[in-house]
């Protein structure tokens, strides 16, 4: 195998560890996605679209060079028409080989790279997401946690304007009994005026009544008086 081939399926190995790391759980989303946007890659992140498209500008000509041998070496028969000699036929089919082989190489290692670029995106989105569905489970149980203070609250406000208001009618009633507790006691005194007022009244009449009566028997006894003078 030339140098070239040699070094793009270590790259293809390389590639096959990789993608074996991205599936296998080795590491959460989260950790990828930290790795990801590490320094070192933060720092080659403007040039990596440029090197990726590098990359498989050589990986594509290496295949197109693989189809071309494949192409090549595979008409060497019905160009010669016959097996003239063994070796001949030999090396035609190592090489036809070598081109197929180097054909599963190349085109491997450009789908890998494909495959790879999609699963970082994959990834790199995955984690986004979880810490976006994280965010939003945070924030709906600070809203429903808000929800259940403001609920306390009103609660708590609506019981205490219901035992305000409980407290203005006790104390409206209170007044209105002190009223009439105060009514009743002013007719109360009025007719206990009234009452000493008419005693009076009737000892008065009755001692009227009585002097009358003594000045009555005066007058008769008077009278009488006169009649036996007479």
């Amino acid at each position: 195998m030339s140098l070239q081939w040699t070094i793009i399926a270590g790259f293809l190995y390389f590639e096959i560890f990789v993608v074996l790391l991205l599936v296998l759980p080795v590491a959460s989303p989260r950790r990828w996605s930290a790795f990801f946007k590490s320094r070192f890659l933060q720092g080659i992140q403007q040039q990596a679209g440029i090197y990726f498209m590098i990359l498989l500008g050589v990986l594509v000509l290496f295949l197109l060079d693989a189809i071309r041998e494949m192409k090549k070496y595979s008409h060497i028969d019905t160009q010669e028409g016959v097996h003239q000699h063994l070796d001949a036929e030999m090396q035609g089919n190592m090489r036809l080989f070598r081109a197929q082989r180097n054909f599963y190489i190349s085109g491997f290692a450009l789908f890998l790279s494909l495959v790879i670029r999609r699963l970082v995106i994959l990834i790199s989105s995955q984690a986004a997401l979880l810490a976006q569905s994280e965010a939003a489970l945070k924030q709906a149980q600070g809203a429903t946690t808000a929800a259940r203070s403001f609920m306390t609250q009103r609660g708590e406000m609506a019981q205490n304007e219901s035992n305000e208001a409980h407290d203005e009618e006790v104390s409206s009633l209170k007044k209105q009994i002190q009223e009439l507790e105060d009514k009743y006691q002013v007719e109360l005194k009025d007719k206990l005026a009234m009452k000493t007022q008419a005693e009076n009244l009737s000892e008065q009449y009755d001692s009227l009544a009585e002097e009358h009566s003594k000045l009555q028997k005066k007058l008769t006894a008077g009278a009488d008086a006169d009649k036996k003078s007479d």
